[in-house]
């Protein structure tokens, strides 16, 4: 019923832009709080179809976005390849277990998306039923640097410098796992479209702490690779700090090139290709009063233009934000982007 989103990633002319927001799925919402605790925790949540499909949907009712994105998480791609993980509280994510040898590598396998990852698709197949048409549902993986930084350090860092000191020494090993980590995303993403998932993001969170030179060897081959892959519905390429990397994106098979906030709109449309931008006001702009929120979204929405936008933010939501603000975000999209045409 309201194709918006699909139909500005194929690059169409559109009565509004569309708007949805990262992490739209949980974190500011009480009513996402209150179905996270009666669990015990993040992974139980992810691995239970039915509350998994009820938290995704609660954004689209709740704050009027034009897609849902279905809750999960980028690491069940490493757990369903043998390496889990525990989401530890105020510290995130942690591997008991990590990939630092050829052994190790032994140890794991190209997922199984269809036994180790069902649960997901599951929850896809109830999300789409309970949607019925209201907006799309789009599925998601992280990029193959990302995952790989995970499985070598074992938790989050500020440099992953372990991960990238496996580039310089042991860059065969490195190129083994990449593509490990390709073969199943690739799997997993096509499982999705099949379960119903309307279009895709990939995530390179960490994508801004290599360099430009590391991150052409280690990270867009196998971008580029997923991209290629994914012939079904348009992709979403979210690279956040890998400014230098957009002009590749720009060349992938890639339909939107999602920014973060650091970069800037007119810069980006010229690197890439005539590409359709996602993005890109910086989350803590929801900080402030209402007015501020309105101003700045206009501001925003003026540097795009009318075609070849999907508003959001430049990385996902912040806990603490207002869902109010976020309301006030959305409905300034709505309303000031129907002007602009």
């Amino acid at each position: 019923m309201n194709d918006l989103i699909l139909r500005a990633a194929r690059g169409e002319k559109t009565e509004r832009t569309p708007v949805w927001l990262m992490r739209q799925a949980g974190r500011i919402l009480p009513e996402y709080r209150a179905v996270r605790s009666s669990v015990s925790g993040f992974v139980e949540l992810c691995q239970t179809p039915e509350l998994a499909a009820e938290v995704t949907i609660q954004p689209v009712d709740l704050l009027g976005v034009d897609a849902a994105i279905i809750f999960s998480d980028i690491l069940v791609i490493p757990e369903a390849m043998g390496l889990p993980y525990e989401m530890v509280e105020k510290r995130g994510p942690f591997f008991p277990n990590t990939i630092q040898s050829e052994a190790d590598l032994q140890k794991i396998r190209v997922a199984d998306v269809q036994s180790d990852l069902g649960y997901v698709l599951e929850a896809i197949k109830l999300t789409k039923k309970e949607l019925n048409g209201r907006v799309p549902l789009i599925g998601f993986a992280g990029a193959p640097f990302t995952i790989f930084c995970y499985m070598i350090e074992g938790q989050g860092s500020k440099t992953f410098s372990k991960a990238k000191k496996m580039f310089y020494t042991n860059p065969e090993f490195s190129h083994q796992l990449l593509q490990m980590i390709t073969d199943s995303t690739i799997a997993y993403l096509k499982a999705q479209i099949q379960a119903g998932a309307d279009m895709i993001q990939i995530f390179d969170s960490w994508a801004g702490i290599l360099s430009p030179e590391q991150y052409s060897a280690f990270a867009m081959p196998y971008i580029n690779q997923i991209c290629d892959a994914i012939t079904e519905v348009p992709k979403t390429v979210f690279a956040k700090g890998a400014y230098f990397a957009r002009e590749a994106i720009g060349r992938s098979n890639c339909n939107t090139v999602g920014l973060d906030w650091n970069m800037d709109v007119a810069e980006s449309r010229m690197l890439t290709n005539g590409k359709v931008l996602q993005g890109n006001l910086d989350p803590c702009a929801l900080y402030g009063s209402n007015a501020d929120v309105e101003k700045a979204t206009k501001v925003m929405l003026d540097k795009f233009g009318p075609d070849k936008h999907i508003a959001n933010l430049g990385h996902g939501v912040y806990p603490d934000i207002d869902p109010e603000k976020v309301k006030v975000f959305i409905n300034t999209v709505k309303e000031y982007s129907e002007k602009m045409r």
